[in-house]
């Protein structure tokens, strides 16, 4: 499956799960591209994977709120995600929140043959409940990144999502016509949680 060369290289880096995660508009698929470029400059072997559902902003890139943006390739379900990534020292996930409840086994299994996993998604809904299959991963993980937003109503520390618009389906994509990072105080002030 692995070439001899990538299986020697995968076995020197060892393999591990690092997560960012936080809420919209905290830094998170920005945190993804920064590290994903400073392994490129290691020349080390990258892929960013992310859902075929999120065509917010590129189909074959992943695009943070600042408009940085690096190739990616769109898959539907984690699973593909082994196949493409034989080859691959540095697998990284945009997302994953959107991703099916298989995507932690298939981190596991990218780890335990030696690939370094960087996992980027909301750790939270809108409703303020663990997303997706995030807690799992970040359960797993090596590290954990939290990272946080500023609140648009006090300026303080931002790690809700508010939804802005009345719909109480779990996903929907949307930007800032759609959400708008709060802190604890004034998110609990709308009476979300």
């Amino acid at each position: 499956m692995y070439s001899e060369e990538v299986f020697k290289r995968r076995n020197e880096l060892g393999g591990c799960i690092e997560v960012i995660c936080g809420s919209m508009f905290s830094g998170k698929t920005e945190e993804l591209i920064r590290r994903v470029n400073r392994a490129r400059i290691a020349k080390v072997q990258v892929e960013i994977f992310s859902p075929v559902a999120d065509t917010r902003y590129d189909k074959s890139s992943v695009v943070s709120h600042n408009l940085n943006s690096i190739p990616s390739v769109p898959v539907s379900k984690s699973a593909d995600i082994l196949p493409l990534a034989d080859h691959i020292q540095v697998v990284g996930i945009d997302e994953a929140q959107f991703f099916d409840d298989n995507l932690p086994e298939v981190c596991l299994q990218l780890a335990n043959s030696g690939v370094r996993v960087i996992v980027a998604g909301l750790d939270m809904d809108f409703k303020g409940r663990p997303f997706g299959s995030m807690p799992q991963i970040m359960a797993m993980a090596e590290s954990v990144t939290k990272l946080h937003a500023v609140c648009v109503k006090c300026g303080s520390q931002a790690m809700y999502s508010y939804r802005l618009v009345p719909d109480d389906s779990k996903i929907l994509l949307g930007e800032k016509e759609s959400y708008e990072a709060r802190c604890r105080k004034c998110y609990n002030l709308d009476g979300s949680i």
